[in-house]
């Protein structure tokens, strides 16, 4: 599978080929907390029934990240967290957290999605 970007102008592009499905509670929970490092080409998705405020922290992960939070595959959000200190929140069924700089020119009202 791959995460692909579709821009409102311009090329489509893939994010990540590595693909990696938080899908239970306990990995929900856990995210990418105690890990040293994500992978140049991997994704964490948290994929939910129904769009709510997605809450993201980076208590415990010492590598920055870039979040994006989706509805329907359109970006609602994206933001770069610091190692330890950073915080997010917004609307998603869909948060995406890949390794800082993987979602460099992905704005608001683009679409982002899993194909494969």
């Amino acid at each position: 599978m791959q995460l692909v970007h579709r821009p409102q102008s311009g090329d489509s592009r893939v994010i990540a080929s590595d693909l990696e499905f938080a899908d239970s509670f306990l990995s929900q929970a856990r995210g990418l907390m105690f890990r040293r490092s994500l992978a140049d080409d991997s994704a964490l998705v948290f994929q939910f029934d129904s769009d709510a405020k997605r809450d993201v922290h980076m208590l415990f992960v010492p590598f920055a990240i870039d979040a994006l939070w989706l509805v329907d595959n359109e970006v609602q959000a994206t933001k770069r967290l610091r190692p330890w200190l950073g915080l997010g929140r917004e609307s998603a069924d869909t948060l995406i957290e890949v390794p800082a700089g993987a979602a460099d020119g992905v704005a608001v009202g683009d679409t982002v999605e899993i194909v494969g």
